[in-house]
């Protein structure tokens, strides 16, 4: 590799995994994700020293950070902080040029944002801290089911007669859920009645904003089938997913920290 060359780094640094991301003339050309756990600093250390590592490069070779996430002051270099809806927005944009709404659904909070036909965060809503409108459900879900988070989006796609929940409140949904299934309802009809309440909300979120296509969803909600398929039914419109839909965030602060 020429020495010429200038490597940038991202790292979004959230509640429930950490993502790094480096690029070269905006090319992701590597990335690693960790479970963020209790100590932020130093899974973003280790994140970053991975990336670096798969790349071949060492930190010295790195021309500009950006950090984004819920634990962005927890970076262990220094680093420029830029939030995380706009390093969304960055990461989307670069890799669907079209993009005018972006859903982040996380572990902890769902964002939707609408873009300007530049690129600009035009609005920008995030969802209240309630269970059901994040990646948090579907983990109570799981566990009350007792099935792998890779387990519920291809289960879901199964249902032939979604279970109806009569309540969007993850605590009333956790007990309803286990009422259902003493009543005898099969597993993929419950989760496809939660993908249909998540997206219900995920949607109203969406709708506030004045979502124009077209829509990307990101975050862990996008490696569910199910969920990204009842989000798309509920807005009516086809909704794009990355390959890798918990990086964009990581892969835009990179790009942004490459454009500084």
């Amino acid at each position: 590799m020429s020495d010429s060359i200038a490597y940038y780094a991202g790292l979004d640094i959230g509640s429930a995994f950490t993502k790094a991301a480096l690029v070269d003339r905006g090319r992701m050309i590597a990335f690693e994700i960790f479970a963020s756990g209790g100590n932020y600093k130093e899974t973003a250390r280790q994140a970053l020293e991975a990336a670096l590592s798969d790349a071949g490069i060492n930190f010295g070779k790195l021309s500009g950070i950006v950090v984004t996430g819920v634990g962005a002051d927890s970076a262990p270099f220094p680093a420029q902080q830029i939030s995380d809806i706009s390093c969304q927005a960055k990461g989307c944009r670069r890799l669907y040029p079209s993009a005018r709404t972006v859903i982040d659904i996380g572990g902890q909070f769902t964002r939707a944002a609408r873009l300007s036909p530049q690129g600009k965060i035009a609005d920008f809503l995030i969802s209240e801290k309630c269970a059901a409108g994040s990646g948090r459900f579907l983990q109570i879900i799981a566990r009350i089911l007792n099935i792998g988070l890779d387990e519920i989006g291809p289960l879901s796609l199964k249902s032939r007669a979604p279970v109806e929940f009569s309540t969007n409140c993850a605590v009333f949904a956790e007990s309803e859920t286990i009422s259902r299934i003493a009543e005898g309802a099969l597993t993929e009809d419950i989760l496809a009645g939660v993908h249909r309440a998540m997206a219900s909300k995920v949607s109203m979120l969406v709708k506030r904003i004045k979502m124009e296509p077209e829509v990307v969803l990101t975050g862990g909600g996008g490696e569910d089938s199910g969920l990204v398929r009842a989000v798309g039914k509920a807005l009516g419109v086809a909704v794009l997913v990355p390959e890798k839909p918990r990086l964009t965030a990581a892969f835009g602060a990179a790009c942004l920290a490459e454009e500084e």
